[in-house]
């Protein structure tokens, strides 16, 4: 057997989390799921989702150059809603295409379709205002969250373009 494939959402028991546990709700292996995104042009947008950090460029989420003005981003469903306390937006192995910078949205939704959430992403409040970005690092984000209170969705935004190896969202959960 070459590949074995298994499809759905992990399980993860979220009751046996404590109240003050940090842990990465965006995290594929705490049922994190990469929604939409404006480009995937070098790699998938779930990457940014997977455990370790990226062994690759590939193992990323790269966009193709942009030639218009705008921005590339990502809509990240959490496993969990939860309070966002800390944030790592890691360029590793991008060093000649990564982003300028990125910001981060965020919202508490209830229903819709992924259309929908793709549309209602633009009005969201800010949870991370713009910040500058380096190649080849992991950068850290604390004290510049906004307390927005519990959400469900995120969107990274990246200006104008480029790649991200991961994207962690570390918080606790709401209850």
């Amino acid at each position: 057997m070459a590949r074995l494939r298994v499809h759905g959402i992990p399980f993860r028991d979220w009751s046996a989390i404590g109240d003050n546990q940090q842990v990465d709700l965006a995290a594929a292996l705490n049922g994190g799921r990469a929604l939409a995104c404006s480009d995937e042009h070098f790699g998938r947008m779930s990457n940014i989702l997977n455990p370790n950090r990226g062994e690759n460029m590939g193992d990323g989420w790269e966009t193709a150059r942009r030639r218009t003005p705008g921005n590339d981003w990502v809509i990240v469903a959490l496993g969990h809603p939860g309070e966002i306390e800390r944030i790592v937006v890691d360029t590793l192995h991008f060093k000649g295409n990564y982003p300028d910078s990125c910001s981060i949205q965020a919202a508490y939704v209830k229903g819709g379709t992924d259309s929908q959430i793709e549309t209602q992403s633009l009005f969201w409040r800010e949870l991370l205002p713009s910040q500058k970005l380096q190649m080849h690092a992991e950068h850290e984000f604390a004290e510049q969250i906004a307390p927005l209170g519990p959400v469900t969705h995120v969107r990274l935004n990246i200006f104008p373009d480029g790649g991200v190896s991961r994207l962690r969202l570390f918080g606790k959960v709401a209850r």
